[in-house]
């Protein structure tokens, strides 16, 4: 009986501790986000130790905007094209989502996560994607600063 109350009170305790996502903590989402690892329901979580391209967030204030895959550069820079989804960040049922679109097909991922510093995504075939905040890098040396 005692271990009954004990498991009862951890599960109350995780369900409790789940992060709500506010209007106003969308904006956090912008900027350079380079994944960590994706776990998964039924085998072995995989770990990105390097990554040659980052997702680059820009939502407005109407909560739309775009996310684009670019590529850092060892002199700070990015390589980017033209494509990109169209991002717009949804509340429904206590929940958050993300609804991204493309002109060939549109997909939703639930927010879990979103700190200045973490970003977890779920999607539809129960796989998290945990991401880090990053930003430009430059190995090179140079001393020069980068935007």
């Amino acid at each position: 009986m005692k271990n009954t109350f004990s498991i009862l009170f951890i599960a109350l305790f995780f369900v409790a501790c789940k992060q709500k996502i506010k209007p106003a903590d969308v904006e956090k989402l912008n900027g350079y986000w380079e994944i960590e690892k994706v776990t998964f329901d039924t085998v072995k979580d995989k770990d990105y130790n390097i990554n040659e391209s980052y997702d680059y967030f820009k939502i407005d204030k109407n909560n739309k905007g775009i996310r684009k895959k670019v590529m850092p550069q060892l002199d700070g820079t990015f390589l980017v094209n033209d494509a990109y989804e169209n991002v717009t960040v949804r509340f429904k049922d206590d929940k958050t989502y993300i609804d991204y679109s493309t002109p060939f097909t549109k997909w939703s991922e639930e927010l879990i996560t979103l700190t200045d510093d973490e970003l977890v995504l779920l999607n539809a075939e129960k796989k998290e994607y945990h991401y880090k905040k990053t930003g430009p890098i430059n190995l090179l040396g140079d001393g020069k600063k980068v935007k």
